[in-house]
């Protein structure tokens, strides 16, 4: 494949996966930014493999397992405290009628999923935000399903613990 197809099959890639990349980018980071420059590092790495990426049984698995990487490798990095405004989190939530939850309480979850540690966070985006299966948030995260199983249950625990306690 020359360089102008490769580019172009990138291309139609990204457009394509754009926003569904980029929603998972904000899931992750919990920041707009941050978010932009994760999934642009990203497409970075994954324009530079393309010709692996594209050859592999699932691509999108790939490029997620690369923004997870990049993402725990920033939060080595970064350890700071951040804000979220408000009507970003709108933007990426799930529907308040897909969730059972008002948009008030959506918002209440999302800033406690924002608090829980790196691989937690990470778990219960991708089984919960992005509709994963354990074996293939297992894949992407680069551990074992029972790896998984544990931290989406502290995760769930700790979150259940929050929210009640922000209510009561």
């Amino acid at each position: 494949m020359d360089d102008v197809d490769r580019r172009a099959d990138f291309t139609a890639y990204v457009v394509a996966r754009e926003q569904a990349l980029a929603r998972l980018a904000y899931l992750l980071t919990g920041d707009r930014h941050a978010a932009e420059d994760l999934l642009q590092n990203t497409l970075a790495q994954v324009y530079r493999h393309w010709d692996r990426v594209r050859s592999v049984e699932r691509p999108d698995a790939y490029v997620r397992r690369i923004m997870v990487n990049e993402s725990n490798s920033r939060w080595r990095h970064l350890l700071r405290q951040r804000e979220t405004p408000v009507s970003h989190v709108l933007d990426v939530m799930a529907p308040a009628a897909t969730t059972g939850l008002d948009r008030s309480e959506a918002i209440d979850l999302w800033r406690q999923v924002q608090t829980l540690p790196a691989q937690q966070r990470a778990a219960v985006v991708l089984r919960y935000y992005e509709d994963l299966s354990e074996a293939q948030t297992a894949e992407i995260l680069g551990c074992t399903v029972g790896t998984v199983k544990s931290h989406t249950s502290r995760a769930l625990s700790a979150l259940r613990t929050k929210m009640s306690e922000a209510t009561a």
